[in-house]
């Protein structure tokens, strides 16, 4: 596996990383469990400040940090800056409330007082992905630095520079050693490090290969996991939906980050009465786009992360077509340069059509025609994935209700939206398991330890329920 950062704008190879070896990676792997050892004691409050200092690091050199994620995947510096700031938030919000989180719980029991205490496991592995480089490190880092747990990260071999200058920030801001290691590894090692017996967890976001793969040895050595495998999210519009909110939000709903978000929604799921007045709405939306530089604030629609991902998702339209589904805009060819892929709406897509089940990681919509509020539910339903999702109807209440029924972990009723340091971010199904942020994030590799304490010689009657 090689590190290698290319400019998906350009196709300009920047630089390339050389693999750490085993004794590098044993390195890391003992001084994270040292500072384990060190830490696992200390008042989770004490490290608020150093998280807060990390914040400020990182939002000093916020434009800095921006340009790499440009240069590195394609992402539109407007939107760069914006993942920085939220990378920020999400550090400073884990600072102000993670002690709160994990205060002890008190608990009344027939044999005496008790107490459910959350103490660190150690040492985590974090396999991350390109789509968010900052912000996908973050939202493991921040928690599980508050909760006590060091950390390793194997970050996506085309986001080396993005790993390194987040390294590199925990360093100026004076973290311990040992708390953040970033190796730049091959999956071999990854295997080594779920295996040895210093380290508690691994935490992926990923492909639903790399989920298998990495789900599968965490269970062989029995390791906590968490996994976010990607997702097929639904747009559900009911008859009742304001079209005017919805016309605010529907591009940025499928092209932000050029359409290459587990949670952007994918599959546009209306009801009779306003499918054509959307599919229009949508063309209208996607035409606007503006292909283009990433660094250049009039472009609307950055590149792909790579010209491997262009040709995948060129095939991926290719086949759609070929299986029976409408091209109704844009189209089958890609002859744009480098990375560059020009917006494109599927509709008339049968459940024979492979298509009808894949993800579509790019700037790809499809559209689907229901009779009613049922079918739309039984729609957005039949997917391998269920990770969020958008519905758009008239009456908030009702609309909530219907949003209940659909299977992801997340609906956002009446309004679009992506992520925030409180909401808590995971999915069912295929889309894998466990959760990120909020106070859901900083229990997932947390021991709750429950201490009863007695005061008085014990009788064994009371402890197991009178059955002795």
């Amino acid at each position: 596996m090689s590190y290698q950062t290319v400019n998906p704008f350009t196709d300009e190879v920047i630089k390339t990383y050389d693999n750490h070896d085993d004794a590098y990676v044993e390195k890391a792997i003992a001084k994270g469990d040292a500072l384990y050892k060190q830490w696992r004691n200390d008042p989770i409050a004490s490290r608020a400040d150093a998280l807060n200092k990390l914040a400020d690091v990182m939002s000093s050199k916020a434009d800095e940090l921006a340009k790499i994620l440009t240069k590195e995947m394609g992402k539109r510096f407007v939107e760069a800056q914006g993942e920085v700031a939220l990378s920020v938030s999400i550090a400073r919000y884990y600072a102000k409330n993670g002690a709160d989180f994990l205060k002890p719980r008190d608990i009344q029991s027939s044999i005496g007082p008790a107490q459910i205490i959350s103490r660190p496991t150690g040492v985590l592995l974090m396999v991350e992905p390109w789509n968010f480089p900052y912000y996908q490190i973050m939202r493991v880092f921040a928690p599980n630095y508050m909760a006590g747990n060091p950390m390793l990260l194997k970050h996506a071999s085309n986001t080396p520079m993005a790993a390194d200058a987040f390294e590199k920030i925990v360093q100026e801001a004076g973290l311990p050693d040992g708390v953040f290691t970033n190796l730049f590894i091959n999956y071999d090692q990854v295997n080594h490090i779920i295996a040895d017996k210093r380290v508690q967890g691994v935490a992926l976001t990923g492909s639903e290969r790399a989920g298998q793969l990495v789900a599968a040895e965490a269970g062989k050595n029995m390791k906590q996991s968490s996994l976010e495998l990607g997702g097929s999210d639904p747009f559900v519009v009911l008859d009742d939906a304001d079209l005017s909110e919805i016309q605010k939000i529907i591009g940025g709903a499928r092209l932000y980050n050029a359409g290459q978000v587990c949670t952007s929604s994918k599959r546009f799921i209306v009801t009779e009465k306003n499918y054509d007045k959307i599919v229009e709405m949508l063309k209208t939306a996607f035409a606007s786009a503006k292909l283009g530089d990433p660094m250049d604030p009039e472009t609307t629609l950055a590149p792909l992360s790579t010209s491997k991902a262009k040709k995948n998702l060129t095939k991926q339209v290719r086949d759609a077509v070929e299986a029976g589904a409408t091209l109704t805009f844009g189209s089958v060819e890609q002859n744009q340069p480098a990375a560059l892929f020009e917006p494109v709406i599927l509709t008339n897509i049968t459940k024979d059509n492979p298509a009808y089940y894949q993800e579509f990681f790019g700037p790809v919509g499809q559209v689907y025609k229901v009779k009613d509020e049922a079918e739309a539910i039984a729609l957005a339903n039949d997917s391998n994935y269920g990770l969020s999702g958008v519905l758009f109807g008239g009456s908030a209440e009702h609309a909530a209700e219907v949003a209940s029924q659909i299977e992801t972990g997340v609906v956002f009723v009446n309004s679009f939206g992506g992520t925030l340091p409180e909401l808590p971010f995971g999915g069912v199904k295929n889309s894998g398991y466990g959760r990120e942020l909020g106070d859901l994030g900083i229990n997932a590799f947390v021991n709750k330890q429950t201490i009863v304490t007695k005061h008085e010689p014990i009788d064994l009657n009371d402890a197991f329920g009178g059955f002795v």
